[in-house]
């Protein structure tokens, strides 16, 4: 499986930098507690210090979003998200160990991290405008179209398995505890995003090495 975004939206957003790490024979039972923490308390220090949307990380993806045509305090990036709910009950929801620990990355770098299980992709990834054929699954089991024009990651089959970019994945690919084989993918759009998502992935190939196997791009 190939992953790539295409020409058009790299001609788009130059300033874009991605990061990928692919993990194999991942487990839903490892106790990622003591590696997620030190991520945790750099995210809190952050939000102690200024709001979450004065970050330049965060920023930075409210000007994409405004320039794809999306209100940036109606559609947030991924990371956004986290650090407003993690600013405001000082913890996040255990979903997967996984998951968990690749979120404490992202609001520490205030970054999007997307996690897709690589059994449900079908076909090459590629992040792309929609041309409104595709189709999204909601987490409520509904199905969705996406608007022609719409930034989208989309598989060989038409699948969207990410809506409005890094706003909100699919359930299709979502992480689950029979997931084996995964793509994580790190995006960032600020000034010094080169060097900080080098540093990221580094950080969380570090982080997830200690408790599964990952492999490079």
């Amino acid at each position: 499986m190939r992953f790539t975004h295409s020409p058009q939206l790299m001609a788009d957003f130059p300033q874009l930098s991605v990061a990928t790490l692919r993990l194999t024979d991942v487990t839903d039972h490892a106790d990622v507690a003591a590696t997620a923490q030190p991520f945790f308390d750099r995210a809190a220090a952050r939000l102690a210090e200024r709001s979450e949307s004065e970050f330049p990380e965060i920023a930075a993806w409210r000007r994409a979003f405004a320039q794809m045509g999306l209100k940036p305090t109606q559609y947030r990036c991924a990371s956004e998200a986290l650090l407003r709910r993690f600013k405001k009950e000082g913890a996040l929801p255990s979903i997967h160990p996984l998951v968990d620990l690749c979120n404490a990355v992202s609001i520490a770098y205030a970054t999007p991290i997307a996690v897709f299980d690589l059994e449900h992709v079908d076909g090459d990834l590629t992040v792309r405008r929609a041309d409104g054929s595709e189709t999204y699954a909601t987490f409520g089991g509904e199905q969705e179209n996406p608007a022609p024009g719409e930034v989208i990651f989309a598989d060989d089959a038409g699948n969207a398995h990410a809506r409005r970019w890094t706003n909100r994945q699919s359930a299709l690919s979502a992480i689950r505890p029979a997931t084996r084989s995964v793509l994580i993918v790190s995006e960032a759009m600020h000034e010094t995003g080169a060097d900080d998502i080098t540093t990221l992935r580094g950080e969380l190939r570090e982080a997830l090495s200690a408790h599964w196997s990952v492999s490079g791009d």
